[in-house]
C-alpha cells in the first residue's frame, strides 16, 4: 500500500530546520531531492554518485557565467574530465538541434556507458539533459541541478524528459529517472522576477490539487515567497517536493493519477505553442491555464464560483497573466487535442472535484471555448 501524503505541519517543521531531503521512492530506482542552501559548496553533496571518467555538464548561456565553473570545481576531484556544453538560453531552443549538440559531444568525446551528465539550468535544460541521457547508448546515469524556481518545484523531479515539436510541447521524450536532485535555494537569489513568479505558478497548482492546507499557506505567505524569503521558500519547495514524490511514487509513468499534475496545463501548453515558444514562459501558461481550468471546473458544477475568484486573485498577486492571448478558438482546440492525457481524439482536463483533489474529465467544445471567451480581455478575440 502507498504510504500516504506527509501533512503540511511536519513538512514545515523539517523546513525550519535547514537542509531536508525528500525521497523518490521508486524501489531500486529510489534517488534523493537535497533542498536547501548552500549545497553548491558543500562537498557532501556530490558525494556517493555514480563514478566516471567524463562528467558532462550541459547548462546554458545564462546560467554558465553564475555557476558552471564552480560546479566544475565541486566535481573536478570525482572525473578525470569535466567537460561541459553550454547551449542558448529559452523554450524556442528546446528541439532537436540542441539535443543534437549534446549527443554529438559526446560521440566526439567517444563517452560510454558510465558517463554522467548533469544538468544545470531551468526546466529546459533539465528536459533535454535527462532526454540525451536516456538515449544516449540507451541510458547513461544523470543528476538534476536545478537553478530556477520552476524547475526546483517541478520539472527536475518525477523523471520526465523532453523537447518541444512545432506541434506540439514535451511530444518528444521519455520517461527516465535522475540518480540526484540538487535543488540550492541561494541560485534563487540570481533568479528574474519574472522567472520566479513562473516557479510560483507551478508551486501553487499543489494546493487545489493536493492539499488544500498548503493552498491557504501559500496565500498567506505569498509576499515572504515574493520577497525570496528563504525560509518561506524552503518550505514552498519542500512541500511542492513531497507532493509530487508522492504522487509519482504510485503513478511513475502517468498512467492515471500523475495527470493531475498537470492542472492548468492543457490550455497553458495551447498557449506557449499557439503564441510560439519562449513568447509566454511555461509557468506564465500555467498560470493562466489555472484560471481558465478552475472556470473550466466551475461550469462543469464541480467547484462554486468564489473558486475562480480566489484562482484569480492568488494568481494577479503571484504576479502571473491571468486573460488569455488571443487566438481563434478553432486554433485553441486544434492545439488542445495534441495532448498526452486525451483519449480518443477527447480533450481531457485537469478539473478541481473538490478542494485539495483533482481528476480527469472531458467537456464540449463549446464549453470549452466559453470558458476561454469569459477569460480573454475585451478587444482580444
Amino acid at each position: 500500500m502507498t504510504a500516504p501524503l506527509p501533512d503540511s505541519t511536519s513538512s514545515a517543521a523539517a523546513s525550519a530546520a535547514g537542509a531536508t531531503t525528500v525521497a523518490i521512492d521508486l524501489g531500486d530506482r529510489r534517488y534523493d531531492i537535497q533542498i536547501g542552501p548552500g549545497l553548491f559548496d558543500d562537498a557532501s553533496t556530490w558525494s556517493g554518485l555514480p563514478r566516471a571518467a567524463v562528467a558532462l555538464i550541459v547548462t546554458n548561456d545564462t546560467v554558465a557565467p553564475l555557476y558552471l565553473e564552480r560546479l566544475k570545481r565541486q566535481l573536478a576531484p570525482h572525473y578525470k574530465q569535466v567537460e561541459s556544453v553550454i547551449l542558448p538560453d529559452g523554450e524556442q531552443h528546446k528541439n532537436w538541434a540542441s539535443l543534437d549538440r549534446v549527443i554529438d559531444h559526446l560521440l566526439a568525446g567517444a563517452a560510454d556507458r558510465k558517463t554522467v551528465l548533469y544538468a544545470l539550468g531551468g526546466g529546459v535544460i533539465g528536459d533535454l539533459t535527462g532526454f540525451a541521457a536516456a538515449i544516449y547508448m540507451r541510458g547513461v546515469p544523470f543528476v538534476q541541478v536545478p537553478t530556477t524556481l520552476l524547475a526546483q518545484v517541478d520539472s527536475s523531479v518525477g523523471g520526465k524528459t523532453a523537447i518541444n515539436h512545432p506541434r506540439g510541447k514535451n511530444m518528444v521524450g521519455a520517461f527516465y529517472q535522475p540518480v540526484r536532485v540538487v535543488a540550492d535555494l541561494d541560485t534563487l537569489d540570481t533568479l528574474p522576477d519574472r522567472e520566479l513568479s513562473a516557479g510560483l505558478a507551478e508551486i501553487i497548482k499543489y494546493g487545489p490539487i493536493a492539499d488544500a492546507i498548503f493552498l491557504d499557506w501559500i496565500e498567506r505567505h505569498l509576499d515572504a515567497l515574493l520577497a525570496r524569503d528563504k525560509s518561506a521558500l524552503a518550505h514552498a519547495v519542500r512541500r511542492s517536493c513531497e507532493i509530487k514524490a508522492w504522487v509519482v511514487g504510485q503513478d511513475e509513468r502517468e498512467s492515471g493519477l500523475r495527470a493531475i499534475l498537470n492542472f492548468g496545463h492543457t490550455f497553458g501548453h495551447a498557449i506557449e505553442t499557439g503564441l510560439g515558444y519562449g513568447e509566454w514562459l511555461h509557468g506564465e501558461g500555467v498560470g493562466c491555464g489555472m484560471v481558465l481550468a478552475s472556470e473550466l471546473s466551475a461550469r462543469l458544477g464541480l467547484m462554486p464560483p468564489a473558486f475562480v475568484d480566489r484562482m484569480t486573485r492568488l494568481l494577479e498577486r503571484a504576479r502571473l497573466p491571468v486573460k488569455a492571448p488571443r487566438m481563434p478558438i478553432e486554433r485553441w482546440l486544434e492545439l488542445m487535442r495534441v495532448d498526452k492525457k486525451n483519449e480518443g481524439g477527447e480533450i481531457r482536463f485537469v478539473v478541481i472535484e473538490s478542494l485539495g483533489k483533482a481528476g480527469l474529465r472531458g467537456a464540449p467544445d463549446a464549453l470549452v471555448a466559453g470558458v476561454i471567451e469569459a477569460h480573454t480581455e475585451p478587444g482580444q478575440r
